[in-house]
């Protein structure tokens, strides 16, 4: 004797079934790439080209603006020293330009 669930197909309970399976599985999925970019991808980049930044636009990038609050911009000793780590200028263009940030005139 066979039963009617080897009979080739799965039945509407075994379709709504795997309907379901899959709904759930693409809802894990978009949680964990939600959680996922809030934690890795949610910062915006640091610096007057990243978003909202008035670089190339001309703005100043000021509270009234468009672009929404005035982001906080890094010191000029600590730009000078991201260059610096990252080569593009060397040992002793650091200290002159250090110098110079330092004690102008």
């Amino acid at each position: 004797m066979v039963h009617q669930w080897h009979r080739g197909g799965m039945g509407g309970w075994g379709y709504g079934l795997a309907a379901l399976l899959l709904l759930g599985l693409v809802v894990v999925i978009v949680l964990v790439a939600v959680l996922l970019f809030r934690q890795l991808g949610g910062r915006a980049p640091a610096g007057p080209a990243g978003p909202g930044g008035a670089a190339g636009r001309g703005g100043a990038g000021g509270p009234g603006e468009a672009g929404g609050p005035a982001e906080q911009r890094p010191a000029p000793e600590q730009l000078l020293a991201e260059r610096y780590a990252l080569g593009e200028i060397d040992d002793e263009e650091y200290r002159r330009r250090l110098a110079v940030l330092r004690h102008p005139g």
